[in-house]
């Protein structure tokens, strides 16, 4: 087999791994998501601005034709990781009864020269095929990074070939919802934040406490617990995320699970067993507040990230 012919033929194999079916265990799947916003719980400027500039559109078009705009764009959510970027891209598409495409760096890249840009290129495709569909893109800064601080050309055309797709020069993006999650949004290309691409901003921030509470009540639900005082645990858990209360849950499984194992019966979960998982660990969200109120102090000349701060000292982060 020629060289040529290798590689038309591995160029077939990718190209059938990127179907819209989740049937065939491929790469990129398809679904129709069944969470909407009521099965987010609190966030309400955020689901707010979502609305504004993606349900809206869609359930009131002529509203928005009338002041020139159509349904689609893109929006970034940022903010600690484990905190809902992906639940809530997924709820998005809930509520408009979208198709949903969760993409991930793994599923783009090639080996090939050119082909990396040709499976992005074929997803969006897809996507437009279907509409209304709602592409999620996770971990967006390790796609988009600054072009600036890339070495090899093939990572800059990668971008060069998102910012093709978003400004929907091969094909119309109405009705097609880009929403990437990142939690570094500073280390994005500049050329990203433009309108029309990515110039929604939108922080997520970690769970308040009541959205804590009812967090603790999905993870232990179904578990044998005894008389639980969720709220007090919820109290003490200030700035967890949604990751970190879920491996709070664990943790007290795995305690229950050793006196099971001691006893030879089922032992419940306890309030204690809660407590002491929750004070073995600390927030990780914290490290991300560091080091973006480092940026959004020293570095932000557009003041994108004000909302960061203003959220540092409500909460007294230091």
């Amino acid at each position: 087999m020629s060289d040529h012919d290798e590689l038309a033929e591995r160029r077939r194999k990718n190209l059938k791994l990127i179907q819209f079916s989740k049937d065939d265990q491929t790469l990129v799947e398809s679904e129709k998501p069944k969470e909407t916003f009521a099965d987010v719980g609190g966030l309400e400027d955020v689901k707010k601005k979502i609305r504004m500039n993606f349900i809206l559109p869609l359930k009131q078009p002529e509203v928005f034709a009338a002041y020139g705009k159509e349904a689609g764009g893109s929006l970034l959510l940022f903010g600690p990781p484990g905190c809902g970027k992906t639940f809530l891209a997924r709820a998005v598409a809930g509520e408009i009864d979208a198709n949903f495409m969760h993409i991930e760096l793994q599923a783009i890249l090639s080996m090939y020269v050119g082909q990396s840009e040709h499976n992005l290129h074929d997803i969006f495709e897809k996507a437009r095929e279907n509409k209304p569909c709602v592409i999620f893109i996770d971990e967006l800064d390790a796609m988009g990074g600054s072009r600036h601080q890339m070495r090899q050309h093939h990572d800059r055309m990668l971008v060069n070939q998102l910012l093709l797709e978003l400004d929907g020069l091969q094909a119309q993006n109405d009705n097609v919802f880009v929403i990437g999650a990142t939690n570094t949004p500073w280390y994005l290309d500049s050329a990203l934040r433009r309108p029309g691409r990515f110039n929604h901003l939108v922080f997520v921030p970690p769970p308040e406490e009541a959205e804590r509470q009812t967090i603790l009540e999905l993870k232990i639900s179904g578990k044998p617990t005894e008389s639980l005082n969720l709220s007090k645990i919820a109290a003490e858990t200030k700035l967890f995320s949604g990751a970190d209360l879920e491996q709070v849950v664990k943790d007290a499984v795995e305690s229950a699970m050793e006196r099971t194992f001691e006893t030879g019966e089922i032992q419940p979960i306890t309030q204690d067993d809660l407590k002491k998982a929750a004070k073995s660990r600390k927030a990780t969200t914290l490290d991300w507040f560091a080091t973006a109120k480092n940026y959004a102090t020293f570095s932000d000349v557009n003041r994108d990230y004000q909302i960061v701060l203003d959220y540092v000292k409500k909460h007294g982060i230091k």
